[in-house]
């Protein structure tokens, strides 16, 4: 298990910051981030973008959207560049997929998929990840995505 604890300590060494965009876990990275104390030091602003209008009101352009779909890593990009753009953090995360759900209003066949972006703001890089939801129930599947995140950005933020 990864400890978002660590996490939060280099990000402080470091004098970094991060800021999130998440769809399909609700601000559920945002929780885990400010369970952490000292993480007002390094955690600007988390937006829960679950639908496509509010995507698009942060900033995730809708051609992307309509040519990609919402459920896509070209989104996830979008979410996790805009984020950080929009608070000016060093890092951004996006969060987009679906977890034990058909959407009717977004029909694609990436059933129980999520699209995992880092957008490290510094070296203008994107760090992604394709995670199928293998978990029984939507709660189990959000801890799993949120480990793979941990993980993801104890390995980029260094």
């Amino acid at each position: 298990m990864v400890y978002m604890k660590e996490i939060v300590k280099r990000l402080i060494k470091l004098n970094k910051t991060i800021s999130t965009m998440e769809s399909c876990t609700g601000g559920f990275l945002a929780n885990e981030i400010t369970n952490i104390e000292g993480s007002s030091e390094v955690f600007k602003y988390s937006a829960v973008t679950y639908s496509n209008e509010y995507k698009i009101k942060m900033g995730v352009n809708k051609k992307v959207i309509d040519k990609y779909t919402v459920y896509s890593k070209e989104t996830a990009n979008e979410m996790s560049k805009n984020i950080s753009d929009f608070t000016s953090s060093n890092y951004g995360v996006g969060i987009t997929g679906q977890i034990n759900r058909i959407d009717k209003r977004n029909i694609v066949n990436n059933n129980n998929k999520i699209y995992i972006s880092i957008y490290d703001r510094d070296n203008n890089k994107f760090y992604t990840k394709e995670v199928v939801a293998i978990k029984d129930n939507r709660a189990n599947n959000k801890k799993y995505i949120i480990e793979i995140i941990k993980k993801e950005l104890l390995k980029i933020i260094k």
